[in-house]
């Protein structure tokens, strides 16, 4: 099968890597802050943090800021610009500063990273099963060790062993990670994939249409869906990570009042919560998600 990796995410990914660059080369007294205090267990599977690499940093604090209620705290990583972002006193996500390229359209991406109990057993699984290695395994002392993967049909994702844990399998407080969303062109070999690597159970989702719907569940909790592309056979498979909020309509004309798009407008979905799928002000698409009960995954395949 021929392999394309999903450009903008590379583009993502190669600055992640720059900043994992710095982050070697900078003092010993910088540091990546801990998933969890105290530790936690870990739940292989979860969508536990996601990077977004952005050309503009003040723009992206005052959208996710406005909507989510996020907090920022910048830290130096050698000669890249870095920030952790928190929910009350919880490190969720990480934004990094890219410099714009005029030759690009787009450039701005979120990485989504799902958990894994090891990635070097993890990422020799991926290579077996057709993946592709963009950023090697690296360990930071207090986060834990990550790496970032494009899977056979080229979507762009990482995995992280946190050293402290991960976030509890609860209902998702608002502005926390909630969900994950694979759009790919061939829903069944994709999620064999990532269940073949991550050790997902796969679950058919029942749908009025022709199309094929798969739900990946693991430790008994659904994390992700597997789609078709919106237009088949168009776009480069890659993944949506959503953040749960009280009232999608709201959040969606929020990110237009804080200089974002809606890309979808907010819909009832097929797994029972209302979504939409908003970009913010320099292009990155990320999804909003009201849930407030759990719906139990489909016939099991």
């Amino acid at each position: 099968m021929k392999r394309r990796t999903f450009p903008l995410l590379f583009a993502a990914v190669l600055a992640v890597a720059a900043v994992t660059r710095s982050a070697r080369a900078a003092p010993d007294s910088f540091e990546f802050p801990p998933l969890m205090q105290p530790p936690a267990a870990e739940l292989p599977g979860k969508l536990i943090w996601a990077e977004l690499v952005t050309p503009d940093l003040v723009a992206a604090k005052r959208f996710y800021g406005g909507i989510f209620g996020w907090t920022f705290h910048d830290i130096r990583a050698g000669d890249a610009n870095y920030t952790i972002v928190k929910l009350g006193d919880a490190p969720i996500a990480g934004l990094v500063q890219r410099p714009v390229q005029t030759d690009k359209q787009e450039q701005a991406a979120w990485l989504p990273f799902l958990s894994v109990s090891s990635v070097q057993e993890t990422g020799q699984r991926i290579l077996e099963h057709g993946g592709k290695e963009l950023t090697p395994p690296h360990a930071y002392r207090m986060r834990g060790k990550q790496a970032v993967y494009a899977d056979p049909e080229g979507a762009v994702f990482g995995v992280l062993n946190s050293h402290s844990g991960d976030p509890p399998d609860v209902l998702a407080a608002p502005g926390e990670w909630i969900w994950g969303a694979l759009l790919t062109r061939n829903p069944d070999s994709d999620a064999a994939f990532y269940q073949d690597v991550l050790g997902y159970e796969v679950f058919e989702l029942p749908d009025d249409d022709s199309s094929q719907h798969l739900l990946l569940a693991s430790e008994d909790y659904a994390r992700a869906s597997v789609n078709p592309l919106p237009r088949a056979g168009e776009g480069q498979p890659h993944w949506i990570a959503f953040v749960r909020v009280l009232d999608v309509p709201r959040a969606a004309e929020a990110a237009k009042s804080f200089g974002g798009r809606v890309l979808v407008e907010p819909h009832q979905d097929r797994h029972g919560g209302t979504v939409a799928l908003l970009a913010d002000p320099t292009g990155a698409a990320i999804g909003v998600m009201d849930w407030t009960e759990t719906t139990p995954p489909g016939e099991s395949k």
